[in-house]
């Protein structure tokens, strides 16, 4: 029995077209855009980032983030699927020094957070230039649980001379991390001083999910 498969045009779905196969009855397609440009066309990605540096820690993180994202859909709702996380170095100390970036994923069930939004204290805008109208909510300097700490990046040296920025990370994580209805996660960076400030932050889209929690 043979069985044909027909592709709608997304532009004009009166218009089909033939999908093809190798034959081993591989499907033949080809990417004819970059990665991730459907969901940010979509208006899906969103990105956040402190507009004030915070002073990194010199131990292991535990109970506070330097900044906090928490998803406020209700459960069954869109999930956040973490694109990449970043952060910029804004003061070093001079000396030689390491910095790197720490997450930690919340579960469902964390409490809310107070909203940074508002008060000019975080950047937080769509990838395509839209205007934020979702359910997140971002906290700085939030106490939180200690559900799990991991570095996400490697190690980075900051400007040598001090004072001056210069040194920044950026960790593509493209969908390891997912932050759950009410679930969260969590940023901090472990740096050589408590001395060297940080603004730091990430990008995620925003899917309903079938989540195995």
């Amino acid at each position: 029995m043979t069985e044909l498969i027909n592709a709608a045009s997304r532009h004009d779905p009166s218009k089909e077209a033939h999908v093809e196969s190798n034959e081993i009855k591989d499907v033949m397609v080809a990417q004819g855009l970059p990665a991730y440009t459907e969901m940010t066309r979509r208006g899906f990605g969103f990105q956040v980032i402190q507009v004030a540096a915070t002073a990194g820690i010199k131990t292991r993180p535990s109970t506070t983030a330097a900044i906090t994202l928490w998803n406020g859909e209700s459960t069954g709702g869109k999930s956040y699927i973490v694109d990449r996380i970043f952060t910029h170095c804004l003061v070093s100390t001079g000396a030689e020094g390491r910095f790197m970036i720490w997450a930690c994923i919340h579960p469902a069930g964390l409490a809310a957070c107070t909203s940074e939004i508002a008060a000019s204290a975080v950047n937080l805008t769509g990838m395509s230039g839209r205007t934020y109208s979702g359910n997140a909510i971002v906290e700085l300097a939030k106490s939180c649980t200690d559900n799990g700490w991991y570095p996400v990046s490697s190690s980075v040296d900051p400007e040598p001379t001090g004072v001056l920025p210069g040194a920044g990370i950026c960790v593509p994580i493209e969908g390891r991390l997912i932050v759950p209805p009410t679930g969260a996660i969590s940023l901090q960076v472990v740096a050589e001083a408590t001395t060297s400030t940080f603004c730091s932050g990430l990008s995620w889209y925003e899917e309903p999910l079938n989540l195995v929690l």
